[in-house]
């Protein structure tokens, strides 16, 4: 029988060591640009500047990546970083907080660690540019696009094929539902009320997003926080090999997130709205899981101790810290996220799919 423990991430020693081998063969983007909204897990740099303790511009981060230090949250590279590759973009796609008037053309990151659905989620951690922050600041770039190519029409249809991500939820719970002493949500709602309530808002954020120009739009699913290294150290399992109780509550959010996407389809007939299913592509599947323990030493928060040695094979880890996968990891649910395994993996298209409408 499989333990839930298989679940964390599904990534496989066989499968990972396999993304490594992926060779990019850059030619012209499949797309104009790409935009990436988001939390921690595609951050490269957007919480450098913020008062907060969700940076992670200091060693051991960066380990693997060819920049060293940025202020993304793993030894190497973001799933978004690599669906970047696998979208044949030459560059990484800069972060807000440096991005060039020659740079925006590709496309920005908003992404922001402890950022939510919710405004105030994560300010237990301090500052941080939730999602309507984050659609506040594409309407700028929006703008400055506009500006640039001096042709609001041309903007209108550029920015309609380009690919947008939309990666959010995960710090709904870990950085407000589950923390009681800093938020009242766990005592006003039950698990489904706040699924729900978060359902709504994120709907109608998904369609502020329509507004401003988006017709491809890839939304990731919750993976299971309750196997995550932190919460496991924080709540116990009881026996089990995860916090049981954190994966209904988080599932209870996916299980309303596809029917989302199926609605925002039917209203906006130019849209192409789909479904990325992590807890899929986190399925069991034989052959031999890898630990799940950090890479890094981690300090409370469950963030890498500064100036701290991480494990030396990272590929060898699906956890860099408490909560964020290594870059073998990230490349596992990045090619299954842009080339679907199963039906399951994306609903109703794949990346690369997406890309060709």
């Amino acid at each position: 029988m499989v333990s839930k423990l298989d679940l964390l991430f599904g990534v496989l020693i066989t499968a990972a060591l396999m993304q490594f081998q992926i060779v990019f063969v850059i030619g012209e983007p499949q797309v104009p640009c790409y935009f990436i909204f988001g939390d921690s897990l595609v951050d490269n740099g957007n919480n450098n500047g913020l008062v907060t303790a969700a940076k992670a511009n200091y060693t051991p981060y960066g380990a693997d990546f060819p920049q060293g230090v940025t202020g993304r949250f793993t030894n190497g590279l973001t799933v978004a970083d690599i669906i970047g590759q696998l979208l044949d973009f030459p560059n990484f796609i800069p972060s807000y907080a440096t991005a060039t008037n020659s740079e925006i053309n590709s496309g920005v990151n908003y992404g922001s660690g402890g950022a939510g659905i919710r405004d105030e989620t994560g300010r237990n951690l301090g500052d941080r540019i939730s999602l309507n922050r984050q659609l506040l600041r594409h309407a700028t770039i929006v703008s400055r696009l506009s500006n640039l190519q001096r042709n609001k029409t041309f903007t209108n249809e550029y920015i309609q094929k380009c690919i947008y991500i939309v990666n959010m939820g995960s710090n709904d719970y870990i950085n407000n539902y589950l923390m009681p002493n800093n938020y009242p949500t766990s005592t006003i709602y039950t698990p489904y009320q706040y699924a729900r309530v978060l359902i709504q808002q994120y709907s109608q954020q998904l369609k502020s997003l329509y507004k401003l120009g988006a017709r491809k739009i890839a939304v990731f699913g919750l993976g299971f926080i309750g196997c995550t290294p932190a919460e496991i150290a924080t709540f116990g399992t009881n026996g089990e090999p995860c916090v049981e109780s954190i994966n209904s509550a988080t599932m209870l959010f996916n299980d309303r997130l596809s029917p989302l996407i199926n609605d925002l389809n039917n209203a906006f007939f130019d849209a192409r709205f789909t479904f990325i299913n992590i807890s899929s592509i986190s399925a069991p599947q034989e052959g031999v899981v890898l630990p799940n323990v950090p890479c890094c030493q981690t300090r409370s928060d469950g963030q890498c101790v500064p100036n701290s040695v991480p494990c030396s094979d990272r590929t060898m880890y699906t956890w860099y810290d408490g909560f964020h996968p290594t870059e073998i990891a990230n490349r596992f649910l990045a090619s299954r996220s842009y080339a679907a395994l199963s039906p399951m993996d994306a609903s109703p298209y794949d990346i690369s799919h997406l890309a060709q409408l």
